[in-house]
């Protein structure tokens, strides 16, 4: 007899099967894992809500003609209606920065609706960001015709929208209720209101979806954490459409206060506000706080294909990193946002040289965007200094959305694919010294073909995404 030790080697352990802990012999070894086949995504609907304006068209031509929607704040901006207008006046007084980029609230075309949003009796639940998230939501399914009736449609399809901070005001009038003893007037509804995941789930709850109902909370990365996380779940295989992004509604007087005492924000600007927020110039010294939503409409491409739906860009990259540094300030070497540019290239399967647009983070602070701009100069090298790379912040124009904005700026680089436009960065006099001859900021909106955009994002924490999109398939 022939001594074959190898046959052991290859005979069944408990370790790899488990019919030792089933007395049924149908349940042999546990099946291999099935092989995920590659799904394509693309972008099918958009939606914003802005200080530009209520809605993409609004939105993006004020953008590329160079409007800026910063503002001087009042007290009435502050949300305080708890409080006497003594104590109003004293914390307006207070605030180092009064300047901020609010939504236009109205009824005319272009501005934010708030009976229709944010009636009291039928939406007591509803906090301003979430009503913020409904209203861009409700703009990208309409543009992308996607209104399922069907149950198997539904279950497929999911919402994934994040916030950065909530409902602060809430939160201030119920510490003001508590204070005054009046915790009787405490509105039930008070904990539906501030909870972040609260967007999403009204969204998803409104149109009946019943795919992933999922909600991320990674500071200003919130709205392409959002994205990315999205277009995952349909690379995986957990839902066919997903309605994802971010929103936030943070001008109040807690979280104004909060920003100024972190020394965020802008505080030389406050008599000329639309020169406040200056990504990339010599003399910025904070950001200025926006508000607003963006919210896209992701694909299965073949899903897309067979209902003959539009498509705006396909998704290509989602690139993560962390800084693992300091919880508000970026290292100096700008590692984390090489790694999360860097990542999303890799999943992309795109040469650098082949990014024609870049919309940088650039808050408009003094250290931060230094060493964005000096990663991205690391990152596509001669690309970059050839002067064929477009770079711009839009947050000149609309300010720092916080949560929403990475999902708003997502938008932005696919409208420029889309049109072929670059948007130019807002006061822009004297660049940074890191720039210097054709590696430059835009300083006007450019007309330029565009087959791939990247969209960076990085938030408090040293949470950093980068998000890759390209032209549509043409197939």
């Amino acid at each position: 007899m022939v001594f074959r030790p190898w046959r052991k080697l290859l005979s069944p352990s408990p370790f790899r099967c488990f019919r030792h802990l089933s007395s049924s012999s149908s349940r042999g070894c546990l099946n291999s894992p099935p092989t995920v086949a590659p799904r394509r995504v693309v972008v099918t609907g958009l939606g914003v809500v802005t200080p530009l304006g209520c809605g993409v068209e609004t939105t993006w031509k004020q953008l590329i003609q160079g409007k800026c929607a910063i503002r001087a704040i009042s007290p009435e901006d502050l949300k305080m209606d708890a409080f006497d207008r003594d104590t109003q006046l004293y914390v307006f007084e207070q605030l180092t920065s009064k300047v901020a980029a609010t939504v236009p609230s109205g009824v005319n075309p272009g501005e934010f609706n708030e009976d229709l949003w944010l009636n009291p009796k039928e939406h007591r639940a509803i906090a301003r960001f979430i009503a913020y998230a409904l209203c861009a939501a409700d703009e990208a399914l309409k543009d992308a015709n996607w209104a399922p009736t069907e149950p198997e449609q539904r279950e497929m399809t999911g919402v994934s929208i994040g916030g950065g901070t909530g409902s602060i005001s809430d939160v201030l009038d119920a510490a003001q209720m508590i204070c005054a003893k009046r915790l009787r007037r405490l509105s039930p509804f008070f904990i539906p209101r501030i909870l972040i995941n609260m967007a999403s789930g009204h969204v998803s709850m409104k149109y009946g979806f019943q795919g992933p109902n999922h909600a991320a909370v990674t500071a200003c990365a919130t709205g392409a954490h959002s994205i990315g996380d999205a277009a995952r779940m349909i690379q995986f295989g957990d839902a066919d459409v997903m309605v994802a992004g971010g929103t936030e509604s943070s001008i109040d007087a807690l979280s104004i206060a909060g920003f100024c005492r972190s020394r965020a924000l802008t505080t030389k600007y406050n008599s000329c506000p639309q020169e406040a927020s200056r990504p990339f110039d010599a003399d910025r010294d904070g950001f200025v706080i926006g508000e607003g939503s963006g919210v896209l409409v992701l694909e299965e491409l073949e899903h897309a294909r067979k209902r003959g739906a539009k498509m705006y860009a396909e998704f290509r990259g989602y690139g993560m990193s962390g800084d693992a540094y300091h919880i508000t300030q970026p290292h100096t070497d700008g590692k984390g946002a090489i790694l999360a540019m860097t990542r999303a290239l890799k999943q992309s399967n795109l040469h650098p040289d082949q990014v024609d647009y870049v919309n940088a983070h650039a808050t408009s602070t003094t250290l931060g965007d230094a060493i964005e701009a000096k990663a991205i100069k690391t990152l596509f090298s001669d690309h970059a200094i050839s002067g064929a790379l477009g770079l711009s912040s839009t947050k000149g124009a609309i300010g720092h959305l916080l949560g929403a904005a990475g999902a708003v700026e997502a938008i932005f680089a696919v409208l420029a694919i889309k049109n072929g436009v670059a948007p130019l960065t807002l006061n822009l006099m004297r660049p940074d010294p890191v720039f210097s001859d054709r590696f430059m900021p835009l300083t006007a909106s450019r007309e330029m073909p565009i087959g791939a955009a990247l969209s960076n994002s990085f938030g408090f924490g040293g949470t950093n995404t980068s998000l890759l999109f390209t032209s549509p398939p043409q197939n």
